[in-house]
């Protein structure tokens, strides 16, 4: 057997062995109850679903695509973008669109970076901002981002202990999986950390709708001089009930957004053009669909919250994301989130993300993906009390 050398520098999947539990279970004919993909359960709106079928009707349509984005679409971006945050964005060069988040990340970062830069990342965080680096060859440092640190100050000591020099950050706030949210302010810092030290930002604004509680999310962009520094991503996947359609978008300096353009150039042909299309409709179009999107998570939140808390496992709640990260409680601490986590298939009949697969400042938690309805919600908490 060959030796695949970017394979082999990506540590073991660790939700491996509690997804074969989850089969396994499953296989067996019980009932387990699946919060652990984050993996949106609410349809895409009507009026995106009916653009996309009128525009698939229309042979033109069906030919190859541009791997920027169709102009109309970068131009609804720069005008979602001027309408949320007030933040200008010129749609030839400081915008294009992505294959999702995911896809613009990865290729960003490897026309970024060469082997052996640094690149520096929360800890836990969302797998595919460190791997994404790892797969090009980059060196990826781990700030941990924990209730009991600042993740400021981690991150100042970080850089002045690395070298070579780190060239880029990659955050996202509203966090996942941590759910931790930022104001503004940090974001200034984040822009002058930036400068000072000649880094590129990469920041993920995936769950900028996902808010709850009073709490307004901010772009990275609405700093003055943010642009000089990096640049932002957005998805449609969840505001919009749109995760399989794969469609993202990377705004922000042009010299980093022209980056990607090239490389995307050679790598893909963009996106099915009805998708594109069905997407203008989604940022132009009315927003009550988001809103009610939103309603049914903070719903989902408080009756799991509510629960988790009544059957004595005490957890916050969040103001932000589709998820709650409970720290494991006191008497199952020890056995770590892996073990954890098979226990409560085991033994709950529910399944959930394991806190190590965020990072090794994980492994004192769990992920709840708010993907259920208030009924099979209770029903875990039902589970859940077993074992507490």
């Amino acid at each position: 057997m060959k030796e695949f050398s970017r394979l082999n520098r990506l540590p073991p999947y660790v939700f491996t062995r509690v997804n074969k539990i989850k089969m396994d279970a499953r296989r067996a004919g019980e009932d387990i109850i699946d919060l652990g993909m984050g993996n949106p359960d609410m349809p895409t709106p009507k009026h995106i679903v009916d653009k996309l079928v009128e525009a698939s009707r229309k042979g033109r349509n069906h030919r190859y695509s541009a791997s920027m984005g169709i102009t109309k679409l970068r131009m609804a971006i720069a005008d979602w973008y001027k309408r949320r945050f007030d933040v200008d964005i010129d749609p030839d060069t400081e915008a294009i669109v992505t294959i999702g988040a995911k896809e613009g990340i990865s290729h960003l970062v490897l026309v970024t970076i060469r082997p052996g830069d640094v690149v520096f990342s929360p800890d836990p965080t969302y797998p595919i901002h460190p791997y994404s680096s790892i797969i090009a060859g980059g060196d990826v440092r781990g700030i941990p981002l924990t209730p009991d640190r600042d993740f400021f100050e981690d991150l100042i000591a970080a850089t002045r202990q690395t070298w070579p020099r780190p060239k880029i950050l990659i955050i996202s706030f509203p966090h996942n999986p941590t759910t931790e949210v930022v104001d503004l302010a940090f974001f200034e810092k984040v822009v002058d950390y930036a400068k000072e030290h000649d880094m590129l930002v990469i920041h993920d604004l995936a769950y900028a709708d996902l808010v709850f509680d009073g709490y307004v999310a901010p772009s990275f962009l609405q700093v003055p001089g943010a642009k000089d520094v990096g640049v932002e991503f957005f998805s449609l996947s969840k505001s919009y009930n749109m995760p399989g359609w794969r469609v993202g978008f990377c705004v922000g300096n042009p010299e980093i957004v022209g980056a990607l353009r090239r490389i995307k150039s050679y790598l893909d042909y963009g996106i099915f053009q009805p998708i594109q299309i069905a997407s203008i409709i989604a940022l132009n179009g009315p927003q009550e669909c988001v809103k009610k999107t939103v309603q049914a998570y903070k719903t989902r939140r408080d009756t799991l919250i509510n629960g988790l808390n009544r059957v004595g496992w005490p957890v916050k709640r969040p103001k932000a994301t589709m998820f709650v990260w409970a720290k494991i409680p006191d008497q199952y601490i020890k056995m770590g989130s892996v073990e954890f986590s098979e226990m409560l298939i085991r033994e709950a009949k529910v399944a959930v993300s394991p806190g190590l697969g965020f990072g090794e400042y994980g492994d004192e938690y769990v992920r709840f993906a708010l993907i259920e309805n208030k009924m099979r919600t209770n029903q875990a908490i039902r589970g859940i009390r077993k074992i507490m």
